[in-house]
């Protein structure tokens, strides 16, 4: 579904992203984290084609991305940036419709088909009765499941997240992930994220892919990668791990002084 095959990329004498393999399965649920400054939105943009690297591919269903019309990869793609205009002078229904775009002429109208697409993604968000209503006058939660409903109505396969929980109390991040969730099981989308809440990631994820300063240092399951090297060696801390029912999750201890063990799974890509 998408590759990104050797890519480097460099923003800035600081930051530089070297030789980043990433491989992407049709139908997965995968997390980027890391400490901030990683990399992960970067790694996020360069899927988007926000952003071109200086060196190497990233494949989109088959295809270099940066060979395909902007069209095109929108109609394959959607991505939801960190930050958003909550000002926008817009209703919920207004900016849904802008996912339409890539799918009719810059002056074409919404026809038919279009607006029972719009009607799918109110549905699908849980944001019938809400068309007319400003974003201004929307809650957070309901606010970030408009602007997610405006990728859906792009209907792509591939759903590019950057940190939609950010900001929102913790009964509106459960409301966005179990929508990931969803989006996931009933449509068969892909879903790639940006997320700090490395719990969250672990529930609601298929992978973790692990960044450190620009370089993919873990990338498994997460009753793999959450492990105490990982912890150690990658944010500085200790932590206590769990099982749950489901999914492991963890919570810290302290400031590590040293590293730890490495981890005992065999199937993580281990840090170099």
């Amino acid at each position: 579904m998408i590759s990104v095959n050797k890519v480097f990329y460099a923003h800035s004498e600081r930051f530089q992203m070297q030789n980043m393999n990433v491989h992407i399965k049709a139908g997965e649920v995968i997390s980027l984290i890391g400490p901030n400054g990683s990399g992960k939105s970067t790694l996020l943009r360069l899927m988007a084609r926000l952003l071109k690297q200086s060196e190497g591919d990233i494949i989109l269903d088959g295809k270099s991305i940066h060979t395909m019309k902007s069209a095109d990869v929108a109609k394959q793609l959607a991505m939801l940036p960190q930050m958003h205009d909550h000002q926008l002078d817009l209703t919920v229904k207004e900016l849904i419709e802008f996912g339409r775009g890539p799918h009719k002429s810059w002056r074409g109208r919404l026809n038919k088909d279009d607006e029972e697409i719009v009607d799918w993604a109110l549905s699908v968000t849980n944001l019938e009765g809400y068309e007319y209503r400003l974003l201004q006058s929307l809650s957070g939660g309901e606010r970030q499941r408009a602007w997610i409903a405006m990728t859906l109505a792009q209907r792509t396969n591939v759903l590019l997240l950057d940190e939609p929980t950010t900001f929102l109390d913790i009964v509106h991040q459960l409301e966005v992930m179990e929508l990931v969730k969803r989006l996931n099981e009933e449509f068969g989308m892909t879903i790639v994220m940006v997320l700090h809440d490395i719990n969250q990631a672990a529930q609601y994820s298929d992978r973790l892919l692990v960044l450190k300063r620009g370089q993919l240092q873990y990338d498994g399951i997460p009753e793999e990668v959450l492990c105490h090297e990982m912890f150690q060696r990658v944010f500085g801390i200790e932590v206590d791990i769990f099982q749950g029912s489901d999914k492991p999750f963890f919570t810290p201890k302290r400031i590590s002084k040293k590293g730890g063990a490495r981890c005992e799974q065999k199937n993580v890509l281990p840090l170099s």
